[in-house]
C-alpha cells in the first residue's frame, strides 16, 4: 500500500480510536509518539497536524520542532523543493525601523517586485505588500493617489510615496484580532500566526495604511519561483482564507541581511535599520532629517518614517 493510500485510510475519528485522544488529552504529536510505526505516525502527524496545533507562542520546543519539521514535509510534498522553515528568535537589543527618502523614489516599483518574489506572495492574484502612489506635487492626498499607474516613471510634477506596514508601536489591528493570531515581536515587527488566525479580516478594517491583505483564493506560486528558504512567523507558503502582511523580511532582518525591498532599490531610497543602535544609519536620519510619519495623529507611533534631501 503507497503512502498517499494509507493517509486516506486514516480519518479523524480513527485516529481519536487509536489514539485515545479527548479534548483534555494529550497532543496529537505525544500521542502519536507512542506509536512504533514510524510511517504511520508521521502521516498522523503531517495529516492532522494543523488541526491540533497550539497557538505558536504556547508551543514547546518539542513541538516547535515539531512543527517545523510537519510543514517541511508538506511544503516538499506540494512543490517537490525542500523548503526550510525556521523558527529565529528576535535580535536582543534590536528595535527595527524603516525610513524612506521621498527625493530618491522614482516610482520604478523594484521594490514591489522583489518583496513578492522573497515572501512567496501569490502570483494569481497577485498579492503586493507595497503599494507605491504616485501623487501630484504640492498635494499629500492619499485616498486620491494612483497606485495604478503605467508608463514612464518619474512623470513630471509628480512625486512618488511607497506605503506598506508601518510596524506600528502602538498597532490597532493586534486590539482588533479576537483570536489573539497576530502580535508584535520584542524586535517590534508585528506578525501573524497564519494557522491560528479565522480570516474575520478585522485586522484589516483596523489597518489605517491598508497593509493587511488576505487570500481570497488558494495562492498561487509557481514550484520554480518559490523562496525555499522561510519562516513561521514571515514568508512560509499561505492558505486560503488567511491574512497575511508585510514583516520586514523578518526572515532575513533576524539574520542581519537587509529587507528584499531595501537590497532592491537602485536609487538608494530606502534606510532599515535598529532604533536603539545610536550609530545606526536611520538614527543618524531622523537626528538629522526632517521627517514624518503618515496618519501619526491616530496615534499609531508608526516605526517607518518618511524625509526628503
Amino acid at each position: 500500500m503507497s503512502e498517499k493510500q494509507s493517509r486516506k485510510q486514516i480519518t479523524r475519528r480513527r485516529l481519536l480510536q487509536v489514539l485515545g485522544l479527548t479534548a483534555g488529552g494529550a497532543s496529537l504529536t505525544a500521542a502519536a509518539n507512542k506509536l512504533t510505526d514510524e510511517n504511520t505516525r508521521r502521516t498522523i502527524v503531517d495529516t492532522l497536524g494543523g488541526l491540533f496545533q497550539n497557538h505558536f507562542s504556547r508551543l514547546s520546543p518539542d513541538e516547535v520542532g515539531e512543527t517545523l519539521a510537519r510543514m517541511e514535509r508538506k511544503y516538499k510534498e506540494k512543490y517537490k523543493q525542500d523548503v526550510r522553515v525556521e523558527a529565529t528568535s528576535a535580535l536582543p537589543n534590536t528595535l527595527f525601523g524603516y525610513a524612506l527618502n521621498l527625493s530618491r523614489c522614482r516610482g520604478y516599483r523594484d521594490c514591489v517586485s522583489a518583496c513578492v518574489e522573497e515572501n512567496n506572495q501569490s502570483r494569481d492574484s497577485e498579492i503586493q505588500y507595497i503599494r507605491v502612489l504616485e501623487i501630484p506635487d504640492g498635494t499629500m492626498n492619499l485616498e486620491h493617489a494612483d497606485h495604478y499607474y503605467a508608463g514612464e516613471v518619474p512623470k513630471p510634477d509628480h512625486f512618488y510615496l511607497p506605503v506598506q506596514c508601518q510596524q506600528c508601536e502602538n498597532p490597532p489591528c493586534v486590539k482588533a484580532c479576537p483570536v489573539e493570531a497576530t502580535w508584535q515581536e520584542p524586535d517590534g515587527i508585528v506578525v501573524i500566526d497564519y494557522d491560528w488566525c479565522i480570516g474575520c479580516r478585522y485586522c484589516q478594517a483596523a489597518c489605517p495604511y491598508w497593509a493587511r491583505k488576505f487570500n481570497w483564493n488558494e495562492p498561487v506560486i509557481p514550484a520554480e519561483s518559490l523562496n525555499t528558504q522561510t519562516h513561521y512567523l514571515s514568508n512560509r507558503p499561505r492558505e486560503k482564507g488567511v491574512m497575511e502582511k508585510c514583516t520586514f523580511c523578518l526572515h532575513r532582518v533576524r539574520k542581519q541581511q537587509l529587507p528584499a525591498c531595501q537590497e532592491a532599490c537602485p536609487t538608494g531610497a530606502r534606510v532599515f535599520g535598529n532604533l536603539l543602535d545610536p550609530d545606526s544609519e536611520i538614527r543618524y536620519i531622523l537626528a538629522n532629517k526632517k521627517v514624518f510619519r503618515l496618519k501619526e495623529d491616530l496615534n499609531t507611533e508608526p516605526k517607518f518614517w518618511y524625509y526628503a534631501d
